[in-house]
């Protein structure tokens, strides 16, 4: 019953937590190709980002609190990149020789929305319960120990790229703890009838 409700908490959040914290991916410490140098550009030139893996981590991500999610909003026409990525993600986590990676995955799942997000967006909802408090769940570090080969982590690593429409909100879930309140208005148990 309580991973129902973590579920159901998870999926009232989503539409909030996108529009609250839209982030680029995140980094991960995984041995990367260098970006190209910037190329000199007029003050009127647009920029546009390049889709390379992550380099040193920055940020990691990391959960604080016992549960948690990442919510991530796919572009509807790259549905199965994505997909295909969890694939990668999978495996990774299954045969990963890392304790941590290990523990993680056992809390680790990846839920797809019913409802469609912001601009027709996928949502997926990667839902640890329990968390590794402390362990860092980017997915850049995962992948790299699973495909050391940095022509295939730069394949899968433009999956996740190209497929994001925002994402990889991150948000900390505390369990509810409440006490039932006594009073003439509460509902009251019905009896059990007599056998």
């Amino acid at each position: 019953m309580h991973g129902f409700f973590t579920i159901v908490l998870a999926l009232a959040l989503a539409p909030a937590a996108l529009q609250a914290q839209p982030q680029a991916p995140p980094p991960s410490p995984a041995p990367q190709q260098p970006p190209t140098a910037p190329q000199p550009q007029s003050p009127a030139a647009p920029t546009t980002p390049t889709t390379t893996a992550p380099a040193a981590a920055s940020s990691a991500r990391t959960f604080t609190a016992p549960a948690g999610i990442i919510l991530n909003a796919v572009r509807p026409e790259r549905v199965a990149d994505f997909e295909k990525l969890i694939g990668y993600l999978q495996s990774a986590l299954a045969t990963s020789s890392d304790a941590t990676v290990r523990s993680q995955a056992e809390g680790w799942r990846v839920l797809k929305a019913s409802e469609t997000g912001p601009n027709g967006a996928a949502l997926y909802v990667f839902l640890f319960d329990p968390t590794v408090p402390g362990a860092d769940y980017g997915l850049g570090r995962i992948l790299a120990s699973a495909f050391p080969d940095q022509t295939k982590l730069q394949e899968i690593w433009k999956l996740y790229t190209d497929s994001l429409a925002s994402g990889g909100s991150l948000l900390n879930l505390t369990p509810l703890k409440v006490t039932p309140e006594e009073s003439k208005d509460s509902p009251q148990p019905e009896p059990k009838p007599e056998k």
